[in-house]
């Protein structure tokens, strides 16, 4: 399958690498099997470093074979476990994650609101996972070791937008 990565660099060789921001899976490499959201990611990384190159890596990965060597969990969908894996990770506590690479939705900034209401509580489990699921959520494949970045193979890198 292909999937993107989207930044300001292209990114040849993936690394794990330890954010400063809590994000939905933990550290690693993040990608997504929709450009688009490539697309977006590139924008706002620009946007945020307030630098004018947005670039999306492409790799091809294969699942298949990923699946029989390493351990990687998959949420099809919001569901109770994704909700606690994500607040747990956004939260700032280090979940003891034994995945080589976890695929689900993104919990994008209206999904978070979501997120951040349950943990608050306003929502219940329920109505959150409820009002998770009518949001159009795009998939995020995060490869969590260095074992899981063998399997994710550098094809090409495009320029986006209006680029220095």
């Amino acid at each position: 399958m292909i999937i993107y990565h989207g930044s300001n660099v292209a990114v040849e060789k993936p690394k794990i690498l330890k954010s400063e921001r809590m994000l939905d899976f933990g550290c690693g490499f993040y990608t997504t099997s929709n450009r688009k959201k490539a697309v977006r990611w590139a924008e706002r990384v620009a946007d945020r470093r307030d630098l004018k190159d947005q670039i999306i890596s492409i790799y091809e990965f294969d699942l298949y074979e990923a699946e029989q060597n390493l351990a990687i969990i998959r949420f099809d969908e919001p569901t109770e476990i994704w909700l606690d894996f994500v607040c747990s990770n956004r939260s700032g506590r280090e979940y003891s994650n034994p995945y080589d690479i976890v695929i689900g939705p993104v919990a994008n900034d209206m999904v978070y609101t979501v997120v951040q209401f349950y943990e608050n509580g306003v929502y219940n489990k329920d109505d959150a996972i409820k009002r998770l699921k009518v949001e159009a959520l795009y998939d995020q494949i995060l490869f969590h070791t260095e074992k899981a970045l063998t399997f994710c193979h550098f094809i090409n890198f495009e320029m986006l937008g209006d680029v220095k």
